[in-house]
């Protein structure tokens, strides 16, 4: 046989031929890139707080980052109690657990829970876009079919603007992007992609406008950031309420003279980076970190273009940062130092949004008392606002004016399991609880604490609607909790102070 004689490859071309292979398995796919997150959750029951609600499953598609880790949405792995990663085309399966979570933001980070042995072999971890996109400019949606075959879907970016994410009031820079996406496995957590790289997750979308909604890169990478050192810091919270300024009554009102923006402040939250700053209710909010606000509230981006004044605050600066502010008070120019806290939802008298723990309550004899949150009234269903008790639902929408000194929550009466101590009682609900026993109540431990003490073998329960006075035998709501209601309700754990 003839042998064939090659000229020789010089070694610049050589090397680089020997490295197509390797370069080729670096670029990001949906069999290499995106994960299938499968969740187990059980919510409590925060209508029957010593319960918890059957447990359901959920499943999701994970972006897969370097450091082994996944990124998903909050929404996904809220109320969890089992993770788990899958490769679509093998089938391979992987433990997880949360790393770090912020509802708020809507993001959440997965790690592996056991040793991932080869579970990452072969696969390959995205980077993040840094690189704002412009009107028209081309995502792909990846997904997977029910056989682990991937689909994508193209879309255009249209326009960024702030909107709401997962949790009322939580409002985040968003892109907007037109085209068919058609939903194949997962109803959570698609990852959208351009030119490679992560440029968002799939938040919803609208199959009669077309319009998908994507939480960006930008909001991604702040998150990533601030979770990288393990000491997770959140996004900062303003804290204020405001009106537009856009009637000329109003301005005038206000003093404004020849200005032609700013919005005039209507509430100023406790304990917020707008109290910290001395902003108060009145004030006309002229400019923040050097941006004119409009009489609407917006300012001009030099990335994004009109924004509403959120961003300045949840996105383009982190907690710590100190912004210049320029208000008008009482018709004088005031100059202010906004610095960017954050406050946590369990700070607040009336927690906006419970996860991944139950309710505090404690029952005596059969009454059940419970710290108002936000997720109590929605137990009450998408109409809570008409069906939950009127008081706590106007509570929880205006928690300033239930504020005193030393209140930390709103205790209240929930509602009373038929028993001996709490014959005559049963139709006393959604009533605030102020004593017990003489002591003030300010947080379910201070309940606790005064029921250690009855006077003269009773309970005196005061609460502010009617009867205004409820008296408990503290012998018999002993008895009724060590043997009535474990018996007849199967009620084992009268208590969650944590």
């Amino acid at each position: 046989m003839r042998s064939i004689r090659f000229p020789a490859l010089s070694l610049l071309a050589a090397l680089a031929l020997s490295a197509l292979p390797a370069l080729a398995t670096e670029v990001p796919s949906p069999e290499r890139s995106i994960l299938r997150v499968n969740v187990t959750n059980q919510p409590h029951n925060f209508a029957l707080p010593w319960q918890k609600r059957q447990p359901g499953s959920k499943q999701g598609l994970g972006a897969l980052l370097d450091g082994q880790r996944v990124l998903v949405t909050a929404e996904l792995i809220q109320d969890s109690s089992y993770l788990e990663f899958e490769v679509a085309s093998s089938g391979k399966k992987l433990t997880a657990q949360v790393a770090t979570v912020d509802y708020e933001a809507n993001l959440a980070v997965l790690t592996p829970k056991e040793a991932p042995e080869d579970f990452f072999d072969g696969l390959v971890p995205f980077p993040l876009s840094m690189t704002p996109p412009k009107k028209g400019d081309r995502f792909e949606v990846w997904q997977f079919e029910s056989n682990g075959a991937p689909v994508t879907s193209d879309i255009a970016f249209e326009t960024a603007r702030l909107g709401r994410y997962f949790l009322d009031g939580s409002y985040f820079l968003q892109f907007d992007a037109n085209g068919a996406v058609n939903y194949r496995e997962g109803s959570f957590t698609l990852p959208v992609i351009q030119n490679g790289h992560l440029t968002g997750m799939l938040l919803s979308y609208d199959s009669n406008d077309q319009v998908a909604t994507i939480l960006p890169f930008p909001i991604i990478k702040a998150f990533l950031d601030d979770a990288a050192d393990g000491q997770y810091a959140g996004f900062p919270s303003f804290g204020i309420k405001f009106s537009p300024t856009l009637d000329d009554q109003l301005r005038a009102y206000l003093k404004l003279g020849d200005q032609t923006g700013g919005v005039m402040v209507t509430g100023v939250m406790p304990e917020t980076s707008a109290a910290q700053a001395g902003l108060k209710e009145g004030d006309v909010l002229l400019e923040i970190g050097g941006y004119k606000l409009d009489a609407r509230g917006n300012y001009q981006d030099s990335t994004w273009g009109l924004l509403a004044m959120g961003h300045l605050v949840k996105g383009a600066h982190t907690v710590g940062t100190e912004l210049p502010m320029k208000i008008i008070r009482d018709g004088q120019p005031v100059d202010l130092t906004l610095k960017l806290a954050r406050k946590e939802p369990g700070d607040s008298l009336v927690d906006p949004y419970v996860f991944d723990r139950g309710p505090r309550y404690l029952i005596l004899g059969g009454l059940v008392f419970s710290e108002l949150t936000r997720t109590y009234l929605e137990a009450f269903g998408n109409e809570w606002r008409d069906r939950a008790p009127f008081d706590l639902v106007y509570a929880a929408q205006n928690p300033d004016k239930f504020a005193r000194d030393g209140r930390k929550k709103l205790v209240f009466l929930a509602g009373a399991v038929p028993s001996q101590s709490t014959m005559g009682y049963e139709g006393v609900r959604g009533a605030f609880v102020e004593k017990v026993n003489g002591q003030v109540i300010n947080d379910i431990k201070d309940l606790s604490t005064a029921l250690a003490h009855p006077v003269d073998g009773l309970h005196k329960i005061e609460i502010d609607e009617v009867p205004y006075i409820l008296y408990v035998d503290a012998a018999l709501a002993t008895e009724d909790n060590q043997t009535f209601l474990p018996q007849r309700y199967r009620i084992n754990e009268l208590q969650r102070l944590e």
